[in-house]
């Protein structure tokens, strides 16, 4: 299982940077792809927001690249500087889709509810996980319990990373049907728009394989242990 786990684990890395770097080469190359209607990522967000009758969220910058996120405590769709003032396919594809959580929340979408109601654990676990699993296996011999609570914990970061996935496509899927239906974006827009949210949501999905096969491993190990009593 170990070597067979590092070359799964050394595949997951790769396909990770692949994704990480086609996402950031896509953005950067819709980017440059000018809304013909000439409206910011800001302005994108509060139409959206206004069609859906949505008037209690604001819209906000926030600094750093990519740092893009809906913040359902405080109901403010939070844009990255270059998303809230630009005016292309990529900022107008990333904008549509932080209201698109918007959109969730107001409308009670349960995937996001669940995924909210796990932060609190979520945030507790990753606190912790790496040192209770690093004492669970040293101590594997004398205290293998350590290390099956270390599981519980890893499998909560794993469900959450799992649940994320349906969260950000139906995101995605509000985004481009309002850009579509409400006629911002032109044919070649809405095409970079979708490709755009589309590498963007795969970085979830390696997210969520990876975290799958971790949890797997730390099991492995755990069952192995076991095996030899």
């Amino acid at each position: 299982m170990g070597s067979g786990y590092l070359i799964l684990a050394l595949l997951i890395m790769g396909a990770s940077w692949l994704v990480g770097a086609t996402l950031k080469n896509k953005f950067a190359h819709y980017s440059k792809l000018y809304l013909q209607n000439g409206l910011s990522g800001k302005e994108i967000a509060e139409q959206m927001l206004h069609d859906h009758g949505i008037t209690d969220v604001r819209v906000i910058s926030t600094p750093g690249m990519l740092t893009d996120h809906y913040n359902p405590l405080d109901k403010t769709v939070n844009l990255s500087e270059g998303v809230y003032h630009q005016r292309n396919a990529a900022a107008a594809a990333v904008a549509a889709h932080e209201c698109g959580h918007a959109v969730q929340h107001a409308k009670g979408y349960h995937w996001l509810t669940l995924r909210s109601q796990l932060v609190p654990i979520v945030s507790f676990a990753s606190n912790i996980i790496q040192w209770v699993l690093l004492a669970g296996i040293l101590l594997i011999k004398i205290f293998p319990s350590l290390l099956f609570i270390g599981i519980v914990l890893f499998a909560t970061t794993t469900l959450f990373s799992i649940i994320t996935l349906p969260v950000e496509y139906d995101a995605s899927n509000r985004a481009l049907a309002w850009l579509r239906n409400q006629n911002k974006v032109n044919q070649a827009e809405y095409a970079g728009a979708a490709d755009a949210l589309k590498w963007a949501a795969r970085t979830y999905v390696v997210a969520a394989i990876g975290s799958i096969a971790t949890l797997l491993y730390y099991v492995s190990i755990f069952m192995g242990n076991r095996d030899r009593e």
